[in-house]
């Protein structure tokens, strides 16, 4: 595994040319220390892990590295399935039109789920084509207490999360951090 910036991840995700709706994430608080663990797969893609913390009210920090080319059915067993909360990515808007049209159709979708019966999985899915998300899907997410799949994930690819641990340490430490702001 390769360990890079965790904006460099997302942006690999952004870019990738798959079906948005197949991610699947899994995400909480690191085990010890400060930060948070992500797992973030797609079927057509693979397994990431990112590891990040807020530095301060404007800078999130972080790493982390591709654990996996294919989710088999050792990792797919380990993601949530739809009954799960829900995550999106979007990419930055670049003008001022382009925020327009964006807006225009959340708006549209947002009044036509208004006039119409529709579940709120239909909306969420709806929005993310509004608004061109690259990824999006079920999460589960434990913002005080860690997820078990996070552990499961942890003991499945040891060796990568010891090497991202340390690095990650090093990187908090070299910031002069010793808690994250938040």
């Amino acid at each position: 595994m390769r360990v890079r910036q965790w904006q460099d991840l997302v942006a690999d995700v952004v870019d990738r040319d798959v079906d948005p709706a197949g991610w699947r994430a899994v995400a909480g608080p690191r085990r010890r220390g400060i930060g948070e663990d992500l797992y973030l797969a797609h079927p057509g893609v693979g397994l990431y892990q990112l590891k990040t913390y807020p530095k301060n009210p404007f800078e999130v920090r972080g790493l982390g590295g591709r654990l996996a080319r294919s989710v088999d059915d050792d990792i797919g067993r380990l993601l949530p399935d739809d009954g799960a909360g829900r995550f999106a990515v979007q990419r930055a808007v670049t003008d001022a039109d382009e925020a327009e049209r964006t807006a225009r159709r959340v708006e549209e979708t947002v009044r036509t789920h208004a006039e119409a019966p529709s579940r709120p999985t239909d909306l969420f899915e709806d929005l993310m084509a509004a608004i061109g998300s690259p990824a999006y899907g079920p999460l589960e997410y434990g913002p005080r207490r860690r997820p078990d799949r996070l552990d499961a994930f942890a003991e499945t690819f040891e060796d990568a999360e010891a090497l991202l641990d340390a690095e990650f340490e090093d990187l908090v430490a070299d910031d002069g951090v010793n808690r994250g702001f938040g």
